[in-house]
């Protein structure tokens, strides 16, 4: 979309196709049975380390349905402009906000690869995915975040892909 074309509004913008889904991950995200039961922390960091693990699970679903590169791109997109709304809400100026958009894209990228190598393999190594990337309240409560996070999963698959831009996970 050019830039004319979003300041006039003469198109409408292709992320609002996906903001149904975007909400419905940070809904998950924000679910306090990943802090009280999983030993998430209930910090900014552990919030943010749970939108991420939701969205990736999300980008997975879509990886796995084939031909939507468009559609992860946007609600990567919907993400970066949460992030960013974020930072300058917490007073973080615009010299800064550029190299930690990108710090939380590469962030968000290894987790990717990361938590993708362990959903298709050893459960271990999803659990050590997970010691690595969450930010735990109670660190020896992995094994219980990574059991929620293979069932979340699992619903995920049995989500089509109308569903999921709906905002609706399956149960």
């Amino acid at each position: 979309m050019s830039f004319l074309a979003r300041l006039f509004g003469t198109r409408p913008d292709p992320r609002e196709e996906w903001r149904a889904l975007w909400h419905r991950i940070v809904g998950e995200a924000r679910d306090p049975d990943w802090y009280r039961m999983c030993g998430v922390a209930d910090s900014v960091e552990g919030r943010y380390d749970m939108i991420t693990l939701v969205l990736t699970l999300v980008m997975l679903r879509l990886e796995d349905e084939g031909d939507q590169g468009p559609a992860t791109a946007r609600l990567t997109e919907l993400f970066v402009d949460d992030m960013e709304g974020q930072m300058r809400e917490a007073g973080i100026g615009d010299p800064t906000v550029g190299k930690k958009i990108n710090a939380l894209m590469e962030s968000m990228n290894g987790r990717i690869g990361a938590y993708r190598e362990g959903l298709r393999s050893d459960p271990k190594v999803l659990v050590e995915a997970v010691r690595r990337n969450v930010t735990m309240a109670q660190p020896d409560e992995a094994e219980a975040l990574v059991q929620r996070m293979a069932a979340l999963h699992a619903r995920l698959e049995r989500t089509g892909l109308d569903q999921l831009r709906a905002g609706e996970i399956a149960a």
